[in-house]
């Protein structure tokens, strides 16, 4: 199978440049050229995918770990990714992939004595990963016992092509899409893959222009915009904050995340988790778990149905309540759930139903203590 796979959402430009519209940074590159992403290259006013087939993750997990706490309780994702990422996180939690071809490729093409600009070969040599047809990846999730795949790890927006290919595949064969993702997306191509996809979940990292600026490289209204598109073009959200001490863990900046997602609806699950040192961001300390709890107080106080905290099992609140009598209706220790006490997908003690895709489902995987 080739590598070479020409891109979805361009137009060509004259002098050789072509118009990226993949996503809000828009970019125009220039012939010999990538963009924002590091993974999209101009050649001669044709822009390629560097990752289309280039799979340099894959791992059977359980679905609680994406994280996504209201799809399919207890059955397993087939995860994958590519390398790349259209934002540049000081804090990137999965730097050595998300970042790879913006710190890694440079370096070893210069190795390797490439100049600007560089050939197409070459650099679709330097990615790393194991090429992988669509149907073999669907086949080999199949086969593995997931009930969905998950598009992770990196930013599946910047592997679209690949991820949508999947995806029409998945579904046709009865499986669920789910995208880990950092919201970065246009309006065309998330109304393009949102027919194939059943969830998302979306890392709203700050409510401030400015860090997102300053720290990922991006802008904030274009990730609001698409939680507020996934959600009404009939997608399941669930929306992830990494709090970080310093950054974004003020009451303010809390209430004013937990706000904008109850307005775009109160059962949209909110998982505020804990930072730790990474990347170009080591100076900070992890956050403590009393920050996290007071973040998940202030989602509730704003009218959220469903809070969790992430990344601390058994310190913190990892079950899911009944948002009307607040019994304890699925019983969870990090990735692992105790005991599903749903009924129909209903709370067992006042039948309240509960939002979520398939909530009493635990196909593949059975309960642990």
């Amino acid at each position: 199978m080739s590598s070479l796979h020409e891109a979805s959402f361009y137009e060509q430009l004259p002098d050789g440049r072509v118009h990226c519209t993949l996503c809000p940074h828009d970019c125009h590159i220039a012939e010999g050229s990538r963009g924002a992403c590091s993974v999209r290259y101009n050649d001669g006013g044709i822009l390629y995918t560097l990752v289309y087939d280039r799979i340099v993750a894959s791992n059977l997990e359980p679905i609680e770990k994406k994280p996504f706490f209201h799809v399919m309780p207890g059955s397993l994702a087939y995860s994958i990714a590519t390398v790349g990422c259209n934002q540049q996180c000081a804090f990137c939690q999965n730097w050595e992939i998300a970042q790879w071809p913006r710190d890694e490729l440079p370096r070893r093409l210069a190795e390797d004595h490439h100049e600007a600009p560089l050939p197409l070969e070459a650099l679709v040599h330097g990615i790393p990963g194991r090429p992988q047809t669509p149907d073999a990846i669907v086949e080999t999730a199949i086969n593995a016992g997931a009930s969905s795949i998950a598009y992770t790890f990196s930013e599946p927006t910047i592997y679209f092509e690949l991820a949508y290919e999947i995806a029409v595949k998945a579904r046709a064969r009865g499986m669920k899409n789910l995208f880990v993702t950092n919201g970065y997306i246009s309006e065309p191509a998330l109304r393009q893959i949102a027919p194939v996809l059943d969830a998302a979940n979306v890392d709203l990292k700050f409510f401030r222009e400015s860090s997102y600026r300053r720290i990922s490289r991006a802008g904030l209204q274009p990730i609001l915009d698409a939680i507020r598109l996934y959600r009404a073009s009939g997608v399941w959200v669930e929306v992830t904050t990494l709090v970080i001490p310093g950054i974004n863990d003020s009451n303010e900046e809390l209430r004013e995340i937990a706000a904008f997602i109850r307005s775009v609806g109160p059962e949209i699950p909110w998982h505020v988790s804990q930072f730790y040192p990474t990347y170009k961001m080591v100076d900070r300390t992890e956050t403590p778990v009393a920050t996290l709890q007071r973040a998940r107080e202030i989602g509730l106080n704003a009218g959220l149905q469903f809070v969790y905290e992430g990344n601390i099992p058994g310190q913190g609140h990892e079950n899911t309540l009944c948002p009307a009598c607040r019994t304890v209706v699925i019983d969870r220790r990090g990735f692992v759930i105790r005991e599903n006490r749903l009924k129909n997908g209903r709370c067992p003690a006042c039948e309240t139903p509960l939002a979520g895709i398939e909530m009493d489902s635990v196909k593949r995987r059975q309960f642990a203590a």
